[in-house]
């Protein structure tokens, strides 16, 4: 293992729950070496939950542990110092008055000044800030000082690192470099990490697993691809984006062709095998925008295929190289919605009125369970 980099830690776990001031109902893991993304939007609770996991806040009851130690239970509650969080706030919190050098070496006061200069500089060498180290906040870019910020909080070898909406304040051409490093980063820390965001591509760009929370509630954890293909209810369906939501109602089940088959309106579609879910049942089910597929891109299907809707064009909207669809769908009160590649728009001469087919993907149907 390279000499400076934090050795092997246990996971993370969360508990919390209170009423006040923000209602928080919390629930939440990470293994060490893992990235764990809290994605939810603005005012859910997601940066309130960094602050007590680094010891800012105090919930007011619950459990909080890392590396088999309590750091927070209704009997106990340990200071930020004890925990040794590496915490990187939203707008990074450097001192304005000191050097690259003097922030990074700030939370090493228990160290010998030997010591403290050398993982300093360790950790800013290794955030590609060789050169700069003697430069204020005021004179590096957004980017460097989202370096600096990572390079304090890694400099005290921490048991958990945490970064909050680490790339909010960057231009999209640094934030993707920023990307690649974190990235990098993470195979080479052996502590739990975990970032909070709103921005879902930054979840499935880095996070091993992603955690849903809206109104101070965790709704839903797992792999992130695993969580926007099968949400557990409506309110996660529209966290990761999917406006395609409608009712339907459970016909029958085919063993043979692992399908259940779903009536929406006066059609019929097959959809993947819910054999617990009772024919008659009424349910709520989901596509998501790729789910929706247009007869040209497979001119090979047959007229017959699965899930085959006749749909109007109801409001045709073009962004850029896209272009956004809302479709009527006869006996069908909702619209279905898609985006598809400008390129396509115009070689199907899509326009508002017209009629054309598409395909919904049984395989990416997923019913609810109940009306959550």
């Amino acid at each position: 293992m390279e000499e400076g980099i934090a050795t092997l830690k246990s996971d993370l776990r969360l508990q919390i729950q209170q009423t006040s001031p923000i209602p928080l109902f919390a629930d939440l893991e990470c293994a060490a070496g893992h990235l764990l993304a809290l994605v939810g939007p603005s005012g859910s609770g997601k940066s309130t939950l960094l602050r007590m996991i680094a010891g800012l806040s105090r919930p007011q009851s619950g459990h909080i542990s890392c590396g088999g130690q309590v750091w927070f239970d209704n009997n106990n509650h340990m200071t930020p110092q004890q925990r040794r969080t590496g915490y990187v706030p939203q707008h990074y919190g450097l001192f304005p008055h000191m050097s690259a050098l003097e922030n990074a070496k700030a939370g090493l006061h228990h160290l010998a000044n030997s010591e403290q200069l050398k993982r300093a500089r360790e950790w800013l060498a290794r955030m590609h800030l060789d050169g700069l180290q003697q430069r204020k906040p005021s004179e590096l870019s957004g980017g460097q000082q989202q370096r600096v910020a990572v390079a304090r909080a890694l400099a005290g070898d921490p048991s958990i690192l945490l970064l909050d909406e680490p790339f909010s304040a960057v231009d999209s051409s640094t934030r993707e470099k920023l990307y690649s490093e974190l990235a990098e980063l993470k195979h080479h820390l052996h502590i739990p990490i975990i970032m909070v965001t709103h921005d879902l591509n930054e979840a499935l760009l880095l996070a091993d697993r992603m955690t849903l929370i809206n109104h101070g509630h965790t709704l839903q954890s797992g792999v992130p691809r695993d969580i926007m293909a099968h949400p557990c209810n409506e309110a996660a369906a529209q966290l990761v984006g999917m406006r395609n939501l409608f009712d339907g109602e459970i016909i029958e089940h085919d063993a043979e062709q692992s399908s259940t088959r779903l009536r929406f309106g006066a059609h019929v579609l097959d959809s993947p095998y819910r054999p617990e879910l009772r024919p008659g049942t009424s349910v709520r089910w989901v596509i998501p925008d790729n789910g929706v597929r247009f007869r040209a891109i497979s001119r090979a299907e047959s007229v017959n295929s699965r899930n085959r809707l006749e749909v109007m064009v109801s409001r045709l909207l073009t962004l850029g190289d896209e272009v956004r669809l809302s479709m009527k769908i006869d006996s069908v009160s909702a619209p279905l919605l898609a985006n598809i590649p400008l390129r396509l728009a115009t070689e199907l001469n899509l326009a508002a009125g017209q009629c054309t087919s598409v395909v919904l993907r049984a395989e990416d149907i997923h019913i609810f369970a109940s009306h959550e």
